[in-house]
């Protein structure tokens, strides 16, 4: 889905009308690191009057620790299974924006509470758009390495396959986050069937 959303203006009856038929379902946006999912999450939440959970947040609240020490603390498995948890736990807090860590749809325990509980949208980006971003952030623990970028080229070419079951996709890509914020509720109108067929007339 390029540049859909671009110059559409979300009112707020269609805003209260995707929310409506989300129900008790949450929006969950996964995808690489860097692809956009906590920047673009806060304006989409915001946008539909919900509330917006960052997972990795709450995770390093849960620990007391920030991502970098559990992994070096704990390794990258004990993450893993707190990463689990924390996300079952944050589906049962009803309609919410929640951003996910870029290996949490990796979990297939999470990917099914996630289909039972959730609306999943994969924030696409390529390789030169996430290197820009991730290098301005140099503390995600999977890119401390002598070659960070062959490590994401590898993570992108191990999860695309993964991230691609999510129920809808829009491109992340260097526009203004309100574009691809529209494009996400463009998406999530067609997945639940809000938006009218083409006039065929």
């Amino acid at each position: 889905m390029g540049a859909a959303g671009s110059g559409t203006i979300i009112t707020d009856e269609r805003a209260a009308r995707l929310v409506s038929a989300l129900g008790p379902r949450c929006i969950v946006l996964v995808g690489i690191m860097g692809c956009g999912k906590s920047s673009v999450g806060r304006r989409l939440a915001q946008r539909l009057g919900l509330p917006f959970v960052d997972a990795d947040t709450e995770i390093e609240t849960a620990a007391n620790m920030t991502i970098s020490e559990i992994f070096a603390v704990h390794g990258e498995p004990e993450f893993r299974r707190g990463e689990e948890r924390v996300i079952a736990r944050l589906l049962q807090e009803g309609p919410m924006v929640l951003a996910t860590g870029g290996g949490a749809f990796m979990s297939e325990t999470t990917r099914r509470e996630i289909a039972r509980a959730a609306v999943s949208v994969w924030l696409r980006a390529d390789l030169d758009t996430v290197m820009a971003r991730v290098r301005k952030r140099p503390t995600r623990p999977l890119l401390q390495n002598a070659d960070p970028e062959g490590t994401m080229r590898a993570l992108l070419e191990k999860r695309e396959p993964v991230y691609a079951l999510a129920d809808t996709s829009v491109w992340s890509r260097e526009v203004p986050h309100e574009t691809v914020m529209e494009d996400i509720i463009l998406a999530l109108e067609d997945f639940l069937s809000l938006r009218p067929a083409p006039d065929a007339a």
